[in-house]
């Protein structure tokens, strides 16, 4: 990436209060989130992989500032969010949209689908009245959905057609940026595969940037061109895509993209799997040093003790005390 990123994150870090008792005294946090850095160019596309409950729903979240965060900084086009009033983070928010992962519960039921996509262009004031039902028409088009479709209700989709209608929602502001959260892991495999084409299709043709968060790799490899994995709530590697599906250096990378099915039988056949053992560990109390090392067939005695940082090899980024910084 070159260029100022439109999106900056420095030492992002969101932790949940955890209360126990008759009067709720506070007793611990869950660490969600803590102490992430990243950036995406505009235009671009970066996607965060891990397994469920790594954290990277939240931190996609916390960048939007739907999760106000702990502490940490979150830079959209030179502005730090975190430090907005609410009126002002208002304005912002038309910049930047969401797609949420479950098509079913992210619509209205209540309202139809010309009234969920003009929703945006009303709290904005983006679209005279008069003009909405144009937009609408417009937007559903863009998504590939028939404009006679305004006027029914969302109960009346298929998964693929609802997350279409999310999708339109989220063009309504004409945002910058898009946070992807996991839009395609509820939907058929066949259904999966349009709905990818059209996020590329619209980002070609609109200059969107995404963060696209998924547990699925192969998902991830085909629509990003960098890829961070979180691990129990921190970045753990982060590179260019082929660079991290060809080479990947963190064991628990290796990990994931071992699960991942091979289309050719001989090579899938032949191919060693990285089994990982235990369980993962609660965030509320996550382990000394690495927090992987409880479940790292290589973890050596210094993985105890020394949380490693991510080290920058030649723009492949890795947090492991098997690839030390160049020089450390």
């Amino acid at each position: 990436m070159t260029g100022t990123p439109l999106l900056e994150v420095r030492n992002l870090v969101k932790h949940f209060g955890v209360t126990r008792g008759l009067f709720g005294g506070q007793a611990g946090a869950v660490r969600a989130v803590d102490g992430i850095s990243l950036s995406i160019g505009r235009g671009e596309t970066v996607g965060l992989v891990g397994e469920s409950g790594c954290g990277k729903s939240t931190a996609g979240r916390a960048i939007l500032q739907l999760h106000r965060p702990t502490s940490g900084e979150v830079l959209f086009d030179g502005k730090d969010l975190t430090k907005l009033p609410d009126r002002d983070m208002r304005r912002m928010r038309r910049h930047m949209q969401m797609i949420f992962q479950d098509p079913y519960a992210s619509l209205n039921p209540k309202m139809t689908v010309a009234e969920i996509v003009a929703e945006p262009m009303v709290i904005h004031k983006l679209v005279p009245r008069a003009e909405r039902g144009a937009r609408v028409a417009e937007l559903l088009e863009l998504v590939g959905l028939k404009p006679g479709v305004a006027s029914r209700y969302a109960h009346e989709f298929s998964g693929g057609q609802r997350q279409r209608v999310g999708i339109a929602r989220a063009l309504a502001a004409s945002p910058d940026l898009i946070v992807c959260d996991e839009p395609v892991s509820a939907l058929d495999v066949s259904i999966q595969a349009q709905i990818v084409n059209l996020l590329e299709d619209l980002q070609e043709r609109l200059g969107l940037t995404y963060l696209f968060i998924a547990h699925d790799l192969s998902v991830v490899r085909h629509i990003s061109r960098r890829v961070a994995v979180m691990y129990l709530g921190r970045i753990v590697e982060i590179a260019e895509s082929n660079a991290l599906y060809d080479h990947p250096l963190h064991p628990y990378t290796q990990a994931l993209l071992s699960a991942v099915p091979i289309p050719d039988p001989a090579i899938e056949q032949h191919r060693q799997r990285v089994i990982l053992t235990g369980d993962v560990p609660s965030p509320v109390d996550p382990p000394s040093g690495c927090r992987f090392r409880t479940r790292c067939p290589f973890a050596m005695e210094i993985c105890s003790r020394v949380d490693p940082p991510l080290a920058d090899h030649s723009g492949h980024k890795v947090a492991c005390h098997l690839h030390p910084a160049p020089g450390g």
